[in-house]
């Protein structure tokens, strides 16, 4: 059946803009031109943050911090071999995905480290990556409260990662 959803859903929307006598092509365009001002409109913003993230990384930034807040990381069940995941998660996803490989290969994919790290990259969002690019296409300089609410989730996020983890399938 899964398989099928896919065609019944285009052969639905066919029979819809052939019923309502719907300019499909045209509004395939007029949407394809939207989406192409959009990209151009938050390059600037995609191209400083992903700078800005391998600067941070190439620095050892990231992990000179995730060094200095192991400690508090490790009172609310966080190991610290996923220290750096908790701090570059929320900035970049591709960043978090090498972090998380390299301790599951480092730790063990079955270790408590590797298995938390896993459970941590599905949990979270990159929600600073994600804000940044809405508040840079809609050019807004002010988000208020959606960067500590989303912080506050991504932690929420990463300490119900290792709880769960810890509770299913035991560690320390």
């Amino acid at each position: 059946m899964g398989n099928a959803v896919v065609p019944a859903l285009l052969a639905c929307v066919t029979v819809y803009a052939l019923y309502n006598r719907v300019d499909v092509f045209g509004a395939f365009l007029r949407g394809a031109e939207k989406g192409m001002r959009t990209a151009i409109g938050i390059a600037p913003t995609l191209i400083g943050l992903l700078t800005a993230v391998y600067m941070l990384r190439a620095s050892g930034c990231i992990d000179y911090a995730a060094s200095f807040l192991a400690p508090v990381f490790e009172k609310i069940g966080i190991p610290s071999a996923c220290a750096p995941l908790v701090l570059l998660k929320p900035v970049s996803g591709g960043g978090g995905l090498a972090l998380g490989t390299e301790i599951m290969k480092t730790a063990g994919a079955d270790s408590y480290a590797g298995r938390v790290a896993a459970v941590m990259l599905g949990a979270s969002e990159t929600s600073l990556y994600t804000i940044s690019v809405y508040a840079g296409s809609l050019g807004l300089k002010d988000t208020r409260y959606a960067v500590p609410a989303a912080l506050v989730g991504d932690l929420t996020a990463f300490a119900a990662s290792a709880f769960f983890v810890r509770l299913f399938f035991g560690g320390t």
